[in-house]
C-alpha cells in the first residue's frame, strides 16, 4: 500500500509542478482530483492492448494516468477491471434538430457517444426564411421556431441551452446552395458561385469543420462536380475537411468515389466517405471492388477515408425514390407533382426503368436496387393521421390502400407532404463487414440524437439510432470476432478524432480533454430492433463529457456539460485574420 501512495503522490506532484509552470497556482490539500477512475483495464484508443490503471481527471481534462488509489479525489469510480476507453465519436449523427428537443441526447449517451459530427449535405444554417418556409414541416415536427441564421447563431444557441455530448459541424453545400439559387435545378453563375463560396468561408470562420455534400436529395444532385471542387477548395484553405454522401452507393458506386476523390485532388483537402456501402442486390458483393478502389487512391497520395454503421438497411427520406427532375423547386412542387396525373406516369416510368431518367440524367434508382415493396419499412412521418402506419412495411401499406406499391409511395409522400423517412433493407452482410474491417474505416451512426419519450418517443427510427456501437462491440467483436476490441475502440476514437483534427480528444492520454466511458464488454448490448427500435442500450456503465458524469451507474445523470467543437478555420467574433 505504501507504494501505491507514493507512486500516487509522485504523480500528483508532477501534474502539480507542470500547473505552476504554466502559472497556475495550486495548493496539493486543497486541490483534489475532480474525479479519479480506479482499477480500470485502460484501452487508450490507439489500438493497443490494454493495460492496468487508474485515470485522474481536473478541469475537464486527464490530470494523470497511473497508480491513484491513495490520492485525494472529489469522486471516485471503481472500475473494477471493466474497459475504460476513450468517448465514443459518431462521425454523421444528425441531431442539429433534436438537440434542441431534448439537449441530453439519451440514445447516444447509453450507446457511449460523447461526440458527433453532423450537417450532412443541409446543415444547421447557413438559412433564410424561403428555406425555413421550405422546410416548415420538420420544424413544427419537432416544435421548434428556428432563431439562427448563420453557423454561428447556431453554435450560441447550442451554447446558451447546453448540451449532454459534444457537438461540431460541416457547412453543408446544399445549404449554401439554396441560399443563393433556391430548389431549383439550375447552374450558378461566376457571381453567383463566388457567393456561395463566400459563404462556405464565413460558416468556416464560425467554426465549421468542412464541407459536406448529400448527393441523393434533391436539389443537391443538380450541382456539378466543378461546383463542389469550388466550394471544398475554400473549406480547405481554412483547414477543412470535404465529406460526402456520394452521389450514388449503388450501380455508380465506383464512379462516386472517383468524384470524391477528384474533389478532394482538385480542392486539395481530405475526403471522408460517409456510411460507406454497395447498395441494390445487383451490387452484392461489390465491397471488395469498392475498397480496392479506394485502396488505389490512397496509393496514389489521395487523403480518403470512410466510415460505416454496420446494418444492412440505410435509411433516408421517401422521397429519394422519386427522379430528380419531379424535385425541381422544392417539395411542395414534387407533391404538386405527384398530384398530376400525367406527370406521375413519368415518375413512375422512371423508376421501373434501369438507367437514365426520362430527363437524360443519371441518378441512383433505389426502386431498381431493392427486392420489392416489402424491403421498405415506414419510420418516420409528419403527419399525425399517418403515424399508425410507422413500423409497417410499403407492401403493406399498398394492401390497408388497396393500390400498387408505387402508386402507395407517391400517395404517401402526398400526404405527409414529402416528409416522411424510412429504412431500406438494401445491403448483403459480407459487404457490411468487409467495410467495416478496414482499418481507414470509422464509425458513424447516420441517426439523430433521440429518446423513447416525449415527441422524439413518437417516431419509430432506425435501431442504429440507439444500437450502433453496441452492436459492433456485440456482434463483431464478441461473437464473430471480426474486430479485437482495441481495434473497434480505435474505430471509435482515435481514428475519427484524427480526420476531424480534434487534436485533444480521442486518446486516454494526460493532457487530453476527458471523455471516457467505462463498460463490460462481455455485458454491452444493443436491444433497438427494426420492430421495436426505441430501446437504449445496456452495458454503458459510466459517460464522462469534458470531465462530468452524464451516466453513472447506468444512468443519466441530466448533467450538460458539452461543448461546440470549432474547426481549425474559427475566428472568435470580431477577430481578423
Amino acid at each position: 500500500m505504501q507504494r501505491k501512495i507514493s507512486w500516487g503522490a509522485a504523480i500528483l506532484g508532477s501534474v502539480l509542478v507542470a500547473m505552476q509552470a504554466a502559472g497556475q497556482e495550486v495548493a496539493p490539500s486543497r486541490k483534489p482530483f475532480d474525479v479519479v477512475i480506479l482499477h480500470g483495464h485502460i484501452i487508450d484508443g490507439t489500438g493497443s492492448p490494454w493495460y492496468a490503471g487508474d485515470i485522474g481527471i481536473r478541469d475537464g481534462r486527464i490530470a494523470a494516468i497511473g497508480e491513484l488509489s491513495g490520492v485525494a479525489a472529489n469522486r471516485t469510480i471503481d472500475a473494477q477491471s471493466r474497459v475504460v476507453a476513450p468517448g465514443f465519436i459518431d462521425m454523421l449523427g444528425q441531431s442539429e434538430l433534436t438537440m434542441l428537443v431534448d439537449p441530453r441526447v439519451p440514445s447516444k449517451i447509453f450507446q457511449g457517444i460523447t461526440t458527433e459530427i453532423t450537417g450532412e449535405g443541409d446543415s444547421a444554417a447557413p438559412m433564410n426564411d424561403a428555406m425555413i418556409a421550405a422546410d416548415r414541416a420538420a420544424y413544427e415536427h419537432y416544435h421548434l421556431t428556428p432563431d439562427w441564421r448563420t453557423l454561428g447563431q447556431y453554435f450560441a444557441r447550442l451554447e446558451k441551452q447546453g448540451m449532454g455530448i459534444n457537438l461540431a459541424s460541416y457547412v453543408g453545400a446544399t445549404s449554401v446552395r439554396r441560399m443563393v439559387l433556391g430548389d431549383a435545378d439550375v447552374q450558378p453563375t461566376a457571381t453567383q458561385l463566388d457567393q456561395m463560396k463566400s459563404l462556405v468561408a464565413e460558416a468556416m470562420k464560425d467554426g465549421a469543420v468542412g464541407l459536406s455534400t448529400a448527393l441523393q436529395y434533391a436539389p443537391a444532385p443538380y450541382a456539378r462536380t466543378d461546383e463542389l471542387v469550388a466550394l471544398a477548395g475554400v473549406a480547405g484553405q481554412y483547414g477543412g475537411i470535404y465529406a460526402t454522401h456520394m452521389r450514388s452507393e449503388g450501380d455508380a458506386v465506383l464512379e462516386s468515389i472517383d468524384e470524391a476523390a477528384r474533389i478532394g485532388r482538385e480542392g486539395h483537402l481530405p475526403v471522408e466517405i460517409w456510411h460507406l456501402k454497395a447498395a441494390g442486390k445487383a451490387n452484392w458483393g461489390k465491397m471488395p471492388r469498392i475498397v480496392a478502389r479506394i485502396d488505389a487512391a490512397r496509393a496514389a497520395g489521395i487523403d480518403i477515408t470512410a466510415d460505416t454503421y454496420a446494418y444492412t438497411a440505410w435509411f433516408n427520406t421517401f422521397s429519394a425514390f422519386i427522379p430528380p427532375w419531379a424535385h425541381d423547386g422544392g417539395d411542395a412542387r414534387l407533391v404538386a407533382r405527384l398530384k398530376d396525373p400525367v406527370l406521375r406516369a413519368r415518375i413512375r416510368k422512371d423508376m421501373t426503368s434501369a438507367g437514365k431518367d426520362s430527363a437524360g440524367e443519371d441518378w441512383d434508382n433505389e426502386w431498381q436496387e431493392i427486392p420489392g415493396p416489402e424491403a421498405i419499412l415506414v419510420a418516420v412521418v409528419q403527419n399525425p393521421e399517418l403515424v399508425p402506419l410507422q413500423g409497417k412495411r410499403l407492401s403493406e401499406v399498398a394492401a390497408l390502400w388497396h393500390e400498387d406499391a408505387i402508386d402507395a409511395l407517391c400517395d404517401l409522400l402526398i400526404k405527409d407532404r414529402a416528409f416522411t423517412e424510412v429504412a431500406v433493407f438494401g445491403m448483403d452482410e459480407p459487404d457490411v463487414k468487409l467495410a467495416l474491417q478496414q482499418p481507414w474505416v470509422s464509425v458513424d451512426n447516420d441517426s439523430s440524437g433521440t429518446s423513447p419519450e416525449g415527441v422524439l418517443g413518437g417516431e419509430h427510427p432506425h435501431p442504429r439510432a440507439y444500437g450502433t456501437f453496441p452492436r459492433i462491440l456485440r456482434k463483431y467483436v464478441r461473437e464473430e470476432h471480426a474486430l479485437t476490441l482495441p481495434d473497434a475502440i480505435r474505430k471509435f476514437s482515435a481514428l475519427p478524432a484524427q480526420r476531424l483534427r480534434l487534436t485533444d480528444r480521442g486518446v486516454l492520454k494526460q493532457g487530453m480533454a476527458a471523455d471516457v466511458v467505462v463498460f463490460d464488454p462481455e455485458k454491452i448490448t444493443d436491444k433497438a430492433t427494426f420492430e421495436n427500435p426505441n430501446q437504449f442500450s445496456v452495458g454503458m456503465d459510466y459517460v464522462l463529457v469534458n470531465g462530468v458524469p452524464v451516466m453513472a451507474e447506468g444512468k443519466m445523470t441530466g448533467a450538460l456539460p458539452g461543448k461546440v467543437l470549432r474547426g481549425p478555420g474559427y475566428l472568435p467574433h470580431g477577430q481578423t485574420r
